[in-house]
């Protein structure tokens, strides 16, 4: 976890580099670390959804503190960044606003309504991942809280004033959110071999097809935000754009390999629980860097 903590930080500072001064990197850092906490929470949410009836119910089980955790930082780092958000439509600093402030931004503003719906998106996994009954519905009803808290913040940014735009990064980000968390949960949830030979299959299916709808929704998405290709290196959000591409490309082939080498070893109970968890920590540790990116993306004037 504090790997994990280290690698988002640098990749933020890394995307808000790349995008100054169109970007700040105490907003980057913040949508950072609340879109990999929300990520997880999905993934968390929706793994038991892989398993069979036979060991389902262990899985929600093993899957429900983590989810709380998850959730928790998720809910706290929304919070924030509301108030941030707040801070800088006012035009003042976060130690001068006042709650009057903060509730007109929540009402008056699309930012601020869609900054409340993650949150109350977050509160409702954190409070269910607790006392909810772990039965087949709870699973169902959370992944699809956790969806929605996910997309709310992504349809408000560079393309709420385009349905098109906003239909294609609401696919991209939850494509991305699906492949990244799932794999995280299973890091979180699975301890044995035989675990991994059930469940890496059915993640490597799912995987396949986020994959595809997460290149159609970021293709069709750069092709309505972008006026030209030179926008790529001559704006800064351009350049994070560059960098995101670059890094979901190696992601791309990363998990090619993964499936033509990995998977069949692990479906044989060749690989030990360890070699599936080194593999798992690889990949996550791109994908916490392509997140970083996407969130200085979205914070990117």
């Amino acid at each position: 976890m504090a790997g994990g903590a280290l690698v988002v930080a640098a990749a933020a500072a890394l995307a808000w580099a790349l995008a100054y001064p169109q970007a700040s990197l105490t907003e980057t850092l913040v949508r950072a670390v609340s879109d990999c906490a929300a990520v997880v929470a999905l993934g968390l949410a929706a793994v038991p959804m892989l398993d069979g009836d036979r060991y389902r119910a262990e899985l929600v089980s093993r899957a429900a503190p983590p989810l709380a955790a998850s959730a928790g930082v998720w809910l706290l780092s929304e919070l924030t960044r509301l108030v941030v958000a707040a801070a800088q439509t006012a035009g003042i600093r976060v130690l001068r606003l006042d709650m009057g402030t903060v509730a007109d931004f929540v009402v008056a503003t699309t930012a601020g309504r869609a900054g409340l719906v993650a949150l109350a998106a977050a509160a409702v996994v954190c409070v269910a991942a607790l006392a909810a009954p772990r039965a087949i519905s709870t699973v169902v009803m959370l992944t699809g809280v956790a969806a929605i808290g996910v997309v709310a913040r992504p349809l408000t940014g560079h393309f709420s004033d385009s349905a098109l735009g906003g239909f294609a990064v609401a696919v991209h980000m939850l494509a991305a959110a699906l492949w990244c968390g799932v794999l995280a949960a299973l890091l979180l949830t699975v301890e044995h071999r035989g675990q991994w030979a059930r469940l890496l299959p059915r993640f490597s299916t799912l995987s396949l097809w986020c994959v595809v709808a997460l290149l159609a929704g970021g293709v069709l998405g750069a092709a309505v935000r972008l006026d030209s290709a030179a926008d790529l290196y001559a704006t800064g959000y351009g350049r994070v754009l560059s960098a995101k591409i670059a890094m979901t490309a190696a992601l791309v082939v990363l998990g090619w390999r993964n499936r033509t080498m990995w998977l069949p070893a692990a479906r044989a109970h060749r690989a030990t629980a360890v070699v599936s968890r080194s593999r798992s920590v690889v990949e996550l540790s791109m994908m916490a860097v392509a997140l970083a990116l996407a969130a200085g993306l979205a914070v990117t004037g």
